[in-house]
């Protein structure tokens, strides 16, 4: 194995997982194991020329509104409650300033803290949702490389919902969101977690390694090791505890399952049963603050 580790650069891998891009193109790929910063990550990485055709699909529901059937139906109950949840966890006992949402996809986020005050910012790299996004908040919204062109101290809060996991380079991602953080101001960083039960229990066949797409996978243990030497203190983990219900049934399909809506529910409340006592949520929010 000639590959190194793209956070910490150890060559100290292990392979982790075997598995297909079971959303799209059955194409094959691995996941490795880094035993020095414990972070997952997807291998071969597509091109940066070739990872949009790993959207293209009118399945990937963050970007499609209209889609219908039971799934995408499953996945905008999810999406309304979490957006309320997101909030909350997030900005809702601080006072009305600046926030950015990286990856805002159709914008429901950035929707919902503008109508409670906020003066909200999007970046979003795929074009049919910047659009939809721009059109429903009347803003402009910018694309990843408006990152860099960002002033210093520029946000009270940044935002990540499901984001961090498909970020090409994820050092220089890290430096700019120290930066553009007001001294003192938050960034929330959700992400899928490996750890979880619902994670242990479909291997291969879980909806959330989403390989290609994610080219990162996290434990709370990567998150805490790759943000250390950072100007961020995590001050709390948070459960997003609808993911799990989602992800389940999406991984039933994965699996051929012949009710995938029944037993991803099923799973899905086992996941968050077991993850009460562990706190290996299907999906974690990481809460930081930019020290002072």
């Amino acid at each position: 194995m000639n590959e190194k580790c793209p956070w910490c650069g150890s060559e100290n891998l292990k392979l982790f997982l075997e598995l297909k891009d079971y959303f799209l193109t059955e194409e094959n790929f691995m996941i490795l194991y880094c035993d020095e910063c414990k972070l997952l990550f997807t291998s071969p990485v597509p091109s940066a020329d070739a990872i949009g055709n790993y959207y293209k699909s009118e399945n990937y529901l963050s970007h499609n509104e209209n889609k219908k059937g039971l799934l995408p139906w499953i996945y905008n109950i999810v999406k309304q409650r979490n957006v309320v949840n997101k909030y909350n966890i997030a900005v809702a006992d601080m006072a009305n300033g600046s926030l950015l949402d990286i990856g805002c996809g159709v914008g429901d986020f950035l929707f919902y803290a503008a109508n409670r005050g906020w003066k909200i910012s999007g970046i979003e790299p795929d074009m049919d949702a910047k659009s939809v996004a721009s059109n429903k908040l009347h803003l402009k919204i910018d694309s990843p490389d408006a990152l860099p062109t960002l002033p210093d101290d520029s946000f009270d809060v940044v935002t990540m919902w499901h984001v961090l996991e498909h970020v090409r380079d994820l050092k220089s991602e890290i430096f700019h969101l120290q930066r553009i953080v007001k001294h003192g101001g938050r960034l929330i960083i959700a992400l899928p977690n490996y750890k979880s039960f619902d994670a242990m229990h479909y291997l291969d066949k879980w909806a959330a390694y989403d390989v290609p797409r994610h080219l990162y996978h996290f434990s709370k243990e990567s998150v805490i090791n790759i943000f250390q030497d950072t100007v961020f203190s995590l001050t709390d983990i948070k459960p997003l505890k609808w993911d799990s219900f989602y992800v389940s049934v999406l991984s039933e399909k994965y699996c051929g399952s012949f009710m995938p809506f029944l037993k991803g529910i099923w799973n899905g409340l086992k996941s968050n049963v077991n993850a009460s006592k562990s706190m290996q949520y299907s999906s974690l929010v990481y809460c930081f603050v930019k020290d002072k």
